[in-house]
């Protein structure tokens, strides 16, 4: 299959360059799949599962929210956080569900307290998805 250069970027630096066959990952309106030749492309993504395939292998990694940018020479993909599968620990995600829906239980009617809880929530399940795809 045809490769095409990834870059994944977060606030903490380059994640991943290289070369992949394809990505496949959560957008704010589904889910997407990039191969080599892809037209130019923008969107926002939400937070979740990231599919790539390298070298004919699917790795699988857990991203939060932000941007990917296809362009003719390489495909960008900038997001606030972003971890391998293997990098996950899984003790210290199940922690941040847990205290997520605990916060949430409490029954808070501020809304950006309930934003954030219900954000942490997301990420801590998308994390656990992923941690099982090891």
């Amino acid at each position: 299959m045809a490769e095409f250069h990834l870059q994944i970027v977060t606030p903490e630096g380059l994640k991943y360059d290289g070369n992949v066959e394809n990505i496949i990952l959560r957008t704010l309106n589904g889910d997407i799949g990039i191969l080599k030749g892809h037209i130019g492309y923008v969107t926002a993504i939400d937070s979740g599962k990231v599919k790539i395939k390298i070298d004919g292998k699917d790795k699988f990694g857990a991203a939060s929210e932000g941007f990917i940018k296809v362009g003719k020479e390489i495909t960008t993909l900038v997001c606030t956080t972003f971890e391998w599968a293997d990098e996950i620990d899984t003790e210290r995600a199940q922690k941040a569900l847990d205290g997520a829906e605990s916060k949430l239980a409490e029954g808070s009617d501020d809304k950006e307290h309930i934003a954030i809880y219900k954000a942490r929530k997301k990420r801590a399940k998308v994390r656990l998805a992923v941690a099982e795809q090891k």
